[in-house]
């Protein structure tokens, strides 16, 4: 088991988010959760993960708030204009990010969350 408590952040109403806090509740894991709608996000953090993940990994592509953007920002996406992206419409960020420390998930797999919380 990670030594940090684990941050969870996300969209409280997205169905893949009450799956893993499911998983993370059924498994007496504590966490915290960070909403994004509720809280917001801050563009240093989102500028780290960028750095650290990629936006590629980041933003979701197959979500409506992706097929909704304007053809020129897809065209031209590149780490800044991700940051600027997510921070106008954190919908658009995939779900759940898992942050331990250094340690982050993106999405949530059950075998994922097993073999991470099995250490």
């Amino acid at each position: 088991m990670p030594d940090q408590k684990p941050v969870m952040y996300g969209i409280n109403n997205c169905d893949t988010i009450k799956k893993a806090k499911s998983w993370l509740n059924e498994h007496h894991i504590d966490f915290d959760f960070h909403d994004y709608k509720k809280i917001g996000i801050e563009h240093s953090q989102l500028t780290q993960w960028v750095q650290q993940l990629g936006w590629e990994q980041l933003i979701n592509k197959r979500g409506t708030s992706w097929r909704k953007l304007d053809e020129s920002s897809k065209q031209n996406m590149d780490d800044q204009l991700a940051v600027s992206v997510m921070m106008e419409n954190p919908s658009i960020i995939k779900r759940p990010l898992l942050v331990m420390g250094e340690h982050k998930v993106l999405g949530f797999n059950q075998e994922q969350y097993q073999r991470l919380f099995s250490r």
